[in-house]
């Protein structure tokens, strides 16, 4: 019987070797790097969704700050994601066409 060699503990390959090194940044730096990921991703999601998903924004805050809730739900996949975003990045991710189309199709809420 041929036996394989294990691996020494803290071999493993690194999965996001950018994000290795976030520990040393300035928060505010890590604080947006994560802000783009997230509406990178949602962004991703409402591109890749099908014809029967449902997305819904509504307005949470107006004072301090102008916070949005943003759900998508993709009911073929019993998949339902809610999202807090601010001013900033709601309109970030609307910069794409095939969101911005959906969102006029969809009721938004003030």
């Amino acid at each position: 019987m041929l036996t394989l060699p294990m691996k020494p503990r803290g071999s493993f390959k690194i999965v996001n070797r950018e994000r290795l090194l976030d520990g040393f940044l300035d928060p505010l730096t890590r604080s947006e790097a994560r802000s783009q990921r997230i509406v990178q991703s949602i962004r991703k999601q409402i591109m890749d969704g099908g014809s029967g998903q449902s997305l819904r924004i509504r307005q949470v805050f107006r004072a301090p700050r102008e916070i949005y809730r943003l759900e998508l739900e993709l009911p073929e996949l019993g998949y339902q994601r809610t999202t807090l975003l601010d001013r900033d990045a709601l309109e970030e991710l609307l910069t794409a066409d095939e969101v911005r189309d959906l969102v006029g199709a969809s009721p938004v809420d003030g």
